[in-house]
């Protein structure tokens, strides 16, 4: 089941697979991944840790397994089957990389932190903002085809909107950067006083204060990403065969009828996936709409839902590639996976594989040896 959104006021409908919530953008239709919302305080840990094992042997199992699977040869990506990642995938490495890694590795313990009231208090919040301006309508998907239909079936009709000038929210986004295919979901995207785009991001937060310097750094990259997979497909920098390569999908395959009056209600006579691409990428090359002038990312309190504060993000392209090109190389098989660093150690305190983790041993058997040769000196 998806749900559909449909624009306060009109009778435009916007699909949208619920795969694609914020704390993980990478969907379902990918081997079970969804895609989240920013629920908790993002990557910072709520201060609620989630037990890996009840007890050593079971925590060693969990070593034995993952030991196990890191001796399959293959690129990450073949080695966890993702046809692409989500923009939160790369944020979260900029956070911790080893973390991101056994998230996947131990996909249980993610799937619990999403049940955590804390996690599903911040989603509420999120949606609480959406359903302002969009109603929520469910869609039956029978395809993986379907499910990518819906996502530029909204796409397009929110594209509708920003042409007339309107605010749209939780707009789909994807594009390859780095060679690999990204998909994400912008929070807002709205103009200003002065007519300039500006493109919004909500994080809710546990505590009434903002968030360390370390946990901004990933918030920016998020947004800084954003706004490049946005610009890419305004521009016509994305093309069908693009989308064809990393998705695995079927050109040919009709929609299930639900998707097609979804399309018809928005004014489109298209049944097939490769159909709706066509008509994309056509109604792409006489778009008229702005790039992103503004990046603006807003800390809201999640007992009461107050705004602690908004910041205002400096778009640097050369430092977003040059993170993109790091981030992206561990994906591609080019370096191993690297946790956080021993001044950042302050992050393990609440992170779920603490336990499990070989990066932490490692640091601290690296610091307990430069210890002891200090006092043999």
């Amino acid at each position: 089941m998806q749900q559909a959104r449909c624009q306060k006021g009109t009778e435009l409908c916007e699909g949208d697979d619920h795969t694609l919530s914020k704390s993980s953008e990478s969907e379902s239709d990918q081997t079970g991944h969804g895609t989240d919302k920013a629920a908790c305080s993002g990557h910072e840990q709520s201060s609620i840790q989630l037990s890996l094992s009840g007890n050593r042997t079971d925590s060693q199992c969990e070593g034995s397994s993952i030991k196990r699977r890191r001796q399959d040869n293959r690129i990450p990506l073949e080695r966890f089957d993702r046809k692409y990642l989500s923009v939160t995938d790369l944020s979260r490495q900029a956070w911790c990389e080893q973390q991101v890694v056994y998230g996947m590795e131990l996909p249980h313990i993610q799937q619990l932190r999403d049940e955590v009231p804390v996690v599903k208090t911040g989603s509420s919040i999120h949606l609480a903002r959406e359903l302002e301006i969009q109603d929520v309508v469910p869609i039956n998907i029978e395809s993986q085809e379907d499910s990518w239909g819906v996502k530029l079936l909204n796409f397009l009709s929110m594209i509708q909107f920003l042409q007339t000038g309107e605010c749209v929210r939780e707009l789909p986004v994807f594009g390859e950067l780095e060679g690999i295919f990204l998909v994400g979901v912008i929070d807002e995207l709205c103009y200003n006083s002065s007519g300039e785009l500006e493109l919004h991001e909500l994080k809710t937060r546990g505590q009434p204060t903002l968030p360390r310097a370390a946990q901004r750094k990933s918030y920016h990259l998020q947004v800084s990403v954003y706004k490049l997979l946005f610009e890419a497909m305004i521009k016509g920098q994305l093309n069908k065969d693009t989308i064809i390569h990393h998705l695995h999908l079927q050109t040919e395959r009709s929609f299930g009828s639900e998707v097609i009056a979804y399309a018809q209600k928005i004014g489109l006579s298209v049944n097939t996936f490769g159909g709706l691409l066509d008509l994309i990428f056509l109604n792409l090359m006489y778009t008229e709409i702005p790039t992103v002038d503004i990046l603006k990312i807003e800390y809201c309190y999640q007992a009461d839902a107050s705004v602690i504060g908004t910041e205002v993000v400096c778009f640097e392209e050369e430092w977003v590639k040059k993170e993109l090109k790091y981030y992206c190389s561990f994906w591609k098989g080019q370096r191993e996976a690297k946790g956080v660093d021993i001044e950042e150690a302050w992050k393990c305190r609440t992170c779920d594989f603490a336990d499990i983790c070989q990066w932490r041993k490692k640091k601290a058997e690296e610091a307990a040896e430069k210890n002891q040769a200090n006092h043999r000196k």
